[in-house]
């Protein structure tokens, strides 16, 4: 099972307020036990949303916002992709994680949609389609 973990944003990180070495030395760690256990796919902290942008859709049209965004509790700081054998063992590991900010934060489990997800509306030819990307995204790397 594919999973993405998501770091909530505090007010600290909305601010850009860099971690100390010593988080970003735990994190390191962390990240390389999960290497080695061929749990992470991918990685990445993310900038402030004042760097960001949302897109809008309605009526056919689009909008767009400048951020920053209010409300920073429903915001995401960063993020893992992970492959595990179960939501019990993201757990495991999110327990096993360094508290990512001082202070009151929070981490988000969430399964990927994959293929099978998606039933009969995935027809054979999208999903021809949709392996042929995947093989192309893999050629890139």
């Amino acid at each position: 099972m594919r999973c993405m973990v998501m770091v909530r944003a505090t007010a600290a990180s909305e601010a850009g307020v860099p971690p100390s070495a010593k988080l970003l030395a735990d994190m390191m760690a962390f990240n390389q036990e999960l290497v080695k256990a061929g749990v992470m796919l991918a990685g990445e902290g993310l900038k402030p949303s004042a760097a960001g942008k949302r897109v809008y859709f309605a009526g056919g049209g689009r909008s767009v916002v400048d951020g920053p965004f209010a409300e920073t509790k429903e915001l995401i700081a960063g993020f893992w992709l992970w492959q595990v054998r179960s939501m019990d063992e993201a757990l495991e590991w999110v327990r096993r994680c360094p508290a990512p900010f001082e202070g009151e934060c929070a981490i988000e489990i969430r399964p990927l949609v994959e293929a099978e997800d998606f039933g009969d509306a995935l027809t054979p030819e999208l999903r021809a389609t949709e392996q042929r990307m995947r093989g192309e995204l893999a050629g890139q790397r």
